[in-house]
């Protein structure tokens, strides 16, 4: 059997981010962790990885998720930014059945499970 090409990127903030995302999402994606800020070795790296794929960005609704938001749009302007809502702040605090709706609206597959 070869390998899957994964053709979508979700870049998040940190490892609980990912873990969240993961246990949601049901169709193969790469998670990203930029781990709070992102140096511009790290950036060239992922706009290197991300070349033709759908890329989307969901981080957190703070001072470093916004800092980090605008880096990728200025580097990744083709990303699509997904957002969760303000009240949870975090995307690791956030209900999963919130960030399944919000992935799914980015036609992002997620287990049926948390859409209730």
């Amino acid at each position: 059997m070869g390998l899957i090409e994964i053709e979508k990127v979700i870049i998040v903030e940190g490892k609980s981010d990912k873990k969240r995302i993961q246990d949601i999402i049901r169709e193969p994606i790469e998670i990203i962790c930029t781990n709070g800020t992102i140096s511009l070795s790290k950036l060239d790296e992922i706009i290197d990885f991300t070349f033709n794929k759908e890329v989307y960005i969901l981080v957190d609704s703070d001072d470093s998720g916004n800092k980090l938001r605008k880096q990728f749009k200025r580097e990744l302007p083709e990303a699509e930014h997904l957002y969760i809502d303000k009240m949870y702040r975090e995307v690791a605090a956030a209900p999963r059945n919130h960030i399944a709706t919000v992935l799914l609206s980015a036609n992002i597959d997620v287990n049926a499970e948390f859409l209730t």
